[in-house]
């Protein structure tokens, strides 16, 4: 076999061994990113959430954290049946499943009821009126108190023996009692018009010209 010769199989022999170390470097390259990736996104692993309803925010919070989840308040609601900073509701939902480190979002129960403006229906409407828009915002309504006035018009609202106005905020579990006209007039009510102290009368009186 001449130099030539040997120099040309060793060199191709050379080229091919490089370019099959080549391959499989390639291979392993893809084969360790693949697991690397599987790794960091958690690939096929799923965590069911679990069922926060109605238990305290802290409770939770280590349940969640036990499970490699995380928890975060996003909003604040009122049940008086249930204790303060209690979870209300949740997103994701109980049953769905997730990867390790997503952030279960919940809400809370406030340590205070809420309180709501009334409405301008004192002297601005009828019973029926008043009680659906009242109840419409979540107040619970007592049997009206029947006064002397218009038939089923609203003159004014109790809170607790106490006369509010339209506008004020009220605590929404606060009840309320509705004063309604019960379409007659006491005999001291009166419709005329009491001036004020010291007002002067603008009409002068006429008398009689003189008889000649």
């Amino acid at each position: 076999m001449k130099a030539k010769e040997f120099l040309g199989k060793l060199f191709r022999n050379y080229i091919v061994r490089h370019l099959i170390a080549m391959v499989f470097v390639v291979i392993l390259l893809c084969i360790g990113i693949g697991f690397g990736l599987d790794y960091y996104t958690h690939h096929g692993e799923a965590i069911p959430v679990p069922d926060l309803k109605g238990q305290s925010y802290d409770k939770a919070y280590r349940l969640l954290e036990a499970k490699g989840l995380k928890i975060e308040v996003t909003d604040s609601g009122y049940n008086k049946q249930l204790p303060a900073n209690s979870i209300l509701a949740q997103t994701p939902t109980f049953g769905q499943k997730v990867k390790q480190g997503h952030v279960i979002y919940v809400t809370v129960n406030s340590p205070h009821s809420p309180t709501f403006a009334i409405p301008d229906i004192v002297d601005n409407s009828s019973l029926r009126e008043a009680e659906a828009r009242l109840t419409a915002i979540g107040f619970r309504l007592t049997p009206p108190l029947m006064i002397s006035g218009e038939k089923d018009w609203v003159y004014g609202i109790l809170c607790r023996g106490r006369r509010i106005a339209n506008g004020d905020r009220i605590a929404i579990d606060e009840p309320l009692t509705l004063m309604v006209g019960r379409g007659t007039l006491d005999d001291t009510d009166s419709l005329e018009y009491v001036g004020q102290p010291g007002e002067m009368d603008e009409f002068e009186e006429v008398k009689e010209p003189p008889v000649n």
